[in-house]
């Protein structure tokens, strides 16, 4: 199967990444090299782009649409969490801009064989990186009643989540759950038939939550953002696109206590603590996909854009 999406927030990201032609920029969820090749394109051969994956089908696509700038090009299957690290491996300690689009591929979801999806049965899978050993069954068969509630309340934001745990663990003690369509039928009788009418599919919070925990999405996002902000060099910028209100949470605070890191209560005339700010958050409220882009890219619609610059003290 062919290795497909379309980049949500192209232009936008694009703009807000300010980009010099004989900069350093990161790209830590290359997956087809949407947001890659656009960068690729407008640096100079003085430039540099690293790329970083954590699934090897992106790898190879991502290679082979950005063969055309091979020459400042480096790409490397890795998790972002690593990415302080392996730049540091490639000798690099600054960069002038990073990019993270933390939405699952078009790829992914449409790939029968990896369970990203609810809409046809497969293996419950769901690994971002196939070299992991554990795979969404074994949360699904693994996890305690209320942890299963825990994640899918959390995660999912399901009103339905303490019915759904009840009912998977109800399931599997009478055999382990193997497939998404296994799944998706016990979910459907944990969730009242008006409801399902008008609530979208039934499965879809729940197989989010799972998702997220197994390749544990937001924990990642959230060690690794100020790091990824200390890799900026003076007026670099991160450009993050979320798809799910915990992550954009997530980014907003960590931008937030970047800009104004002072812990001083309010009513201190001058600061004390000690903590200075590492920049400025450009992007007040998150950037929104047009209606042109979700008309037609409807995948678009939950995207979220922020935007930080680092600024060093003079």
């Amino acid at each position: 199967m062919e290795f497909k999406h379309k980049s949500v927030l192209l232009d936008e990201t694009i703009e807000g990444l300010s980009i010099r032609p004989d900069g350093i920029y990161v790209d830590g969820t290359l997956g087809g090299a949407g947001h890659a090749s656009e960068v690729c394109q407008r640096l100079s051969a003085k430039g540099r782009f690293i790329g970083i994956d954590q699934d090897q089908d992106a790898i190879i696509a991502a290679s082979e649409r950005l063969a055309a700038y091979e020459d400042r090009v480096t790409i490397i299957r890795s998790n972002y969490c690593y990415m302080v690290n392996e730049l540091k491996n490639l000798g690099i300690q600054k960069v002038d801009g990073i990019v993270l689009d933390l939405g699952v591929s078009s790829y992914q979801l449409d790939n029968e064989e990896r369970g990203f999806t609810y809409r046809v049965d497969a293996p419950l899978d769901m690994r971002m990186d196939q070299r992991q050993s554990r795979t969404a069954a074994d949360i699904v068969n693994g996890y305690d009643e209320k942890e299963l509630y825990r994640i899918i309340r959390d995660y999912g934001e399901d009103k339905f989540a303490k019915n759904i745990a009840k009912h998977i663990v109800a399931a599997r003690a009478k055999a382990p759950i193997q497939t998404t369509g296994e799944l998706t039928e016990i979910i459907r009788q944990s969730i009242p038939m008006k409801i399902q009418a008008t609530g979208g599919h039934p499965a879809k919070r729940t197989f989010q939550a799972i998702r997220i925990e197994l390749n544990r999405e937001l924990d990642v996002l959230r060690e690794s953002l100020d790091g990824m902000i200390d890799l900026l060099d003076d007026g670099g910028r991160i450009c993050i696109i979320t798809f799910h209100s915990l992550e954009d949470r997530i980014v907003k605070t960590i931008f937030r206590k970047n800009e104004n890191p002072c812990t001083c209560p309010p009513d201190f005339p001058v600061c004390v603590c000690g903590k200075e700010s590492k920049g400025k958050v450009i992007t007040r409220k998150p950037i929104l996909p047009s209606k042109v882009e979700m008309e037609e890219n409807p995948r678009s619609k939950s995207a979220k854009l922020r935007i930080f610059e680092r600024r060093y003290k003079k």
